[in-house]
């Protein structure tokens, strides 16, 4: 009864790519900028992470964070594919490599686009350009509400997402919404994602709900997800994860509300008696700090996931294996609002898994899941070097 439990702490890159430039996102380092600003507020509180060894992977906070010995093993990963999409970021960490970035739409979605879907809809639209969610709702907010329109918006990743007030727009209206887009997002305008942003008034401010929904293509091969459930284990999503597979591969899924239900949630996974994958994201750190350019609340959510880690390791049992990584960064203190094209952690750690052992850089996401695969005993994955023999007992 293996399992792996792959926790990915989404957008926590490690520093810029050597491409990072072709990406507008040279000097990109996630978790070295979130260290720097907390620090300089009086101190960065997180003992479990680096008893692990996310302190001593290499250029992590420019190795300030160094222990002598650590509980875990530890290396960075290099992005193979194209992009810094989530997609494209959590297929690769699956056995998926994207030769071919998702199309993106700086400029907003077509005209003639737009009109067949407002007629598909039966209502027009608002926005239709790049921006930051939690900017274009308070700009657009009072409009969209007084005539019923929804808001529709881009970034630099390839997404078509719609933002409504739930009490103008009820839920499952915006998600049928949501639906229509993705059927009509092929093609010429191909899209990776298509997002539900549903929001509410709470004392005079707009806020987003927990209710997002995403609405991706389906992965463009096999998995490591499909191996595992072709060889009758479990695959147990947790958080968006079911999303960004399309449900592809997935044999049991937990929508989350925030991190601390993503990390309750996994606890009670592995409770559960089964094997095969627990695959969890932590949305939060993304969604909520990255993306606003808030390096403070970045690394107070990272603390208060720290805090969390104890928890984590009591439930896990004997043979089970747990993998801390993220699918792109997002700098905090980066231009704009959007991903930055970086390295990703990886933080190995099991009572069956050699403690202290430098994997270094990577080629590819893809060596998790080679390596999952070759712990599991299932099919190995397309792409991907497995680190198994290497930290081993």
């Amino acid at each position: 009864m293996k399992r792996v439990i792959i926790l990915v702490l989404d957008s926590l890159g490690v520093g810029a790519l050597p491409d990072a430039e072709q990406y507008g996102d040279q000097g990109a380092d996630t978790f070295g900028h979130i260290e720097e600003a907390m620090r300089k507020q009086g101190g960065f509180e997180i003992p479990n992470l680096l008893s692990l060894g996310f302190g001593n992977i290499d250029g992590a906070a420019s190795g300030r964070l160094r222990q002598a010995h650590t509980k875990g093993s530890f290396g960075k990963l290099a992005e193979k594919s194209k992009g810094k999409d989530t997609i494209t970021g959590h297929w690769e960490l699956a056995g998926l490599y994207t030769e071919v970035p998702f199309k993106t739409y700086p400029d907003g979605f077509p005209i003639d686009f737009m009109k067949r879907f407002e007629q598909a809809i039966g209502v027009g639209t608002l926005g239709n350009y790049a921006a930051s969610g939690t900017e274009i709702i308070e700009e657009l907010g009072p409009l969209h509400e007084e005539t019923g329109k929804p808001i529709v918006y881009t970034s630099a990743d390839s997404v078509f997402q719609i933002a409504a007030n739930t009490s103008v727009i009820p839920l499952e209206k915006l998600y049928h919404m949501c639906e229509i887009a993705r059927e009509m997002l092929v093609g010429d305008v191909a899209c990776g994602r298509v997002i539900a942003r549903p929001y509410v008034i709470e004392n005079g401010k707009r806020k987003r709900t927990s209710d997002r929904k995403d609405y991706a293509v389906s992965p463009s091969g096999s998995t490591l997800l499909d191996h595992v459930k072709a060889a009758g284990q479990t695959v147990y999503a947790i958080g968006k994860i079911n999303d960004l597979f399309n449900g592809q591969g997935i044999t049991v899924n937990v929508h989350t509300d925030d991190n601390m239900d993503g990390v309750d949630q996994t606890i009670n996974a592995l409770k559960k008696d089964f094997g095969g994958l627990i695959f969890t994201n932590l949305v939060d750190f993304d969604s909520k700090y990255g993306h606003r350019r808030d390096p403070i609340g970045y690394g107070k959510a990272i603390e208060e996931f720290d805090k969390r880690i104890p928890e984590i390791l009591k439930a896990m049992r004997t043979e089970d294996v747990l993998i801390l990584c993220a699918d792109h960064g997002t700098d905090p203190t980066h231009s704009g609002w959007d991903h930055t094209r970086e390295y990703v952690p990886l933080v190995i750690y099991g009572e069956q898994i050699k403690a202290g052992v430098d994997l270094g850089t990577r080629g590819s996401f893809a060596d998790i899941g080679a390596t999952v695969a070759a712990f599991l005993n299932v099919e190995a994955t397309e792409i991907g070097v497995s680190f198994l023999p290497e930290v081993s007992l």
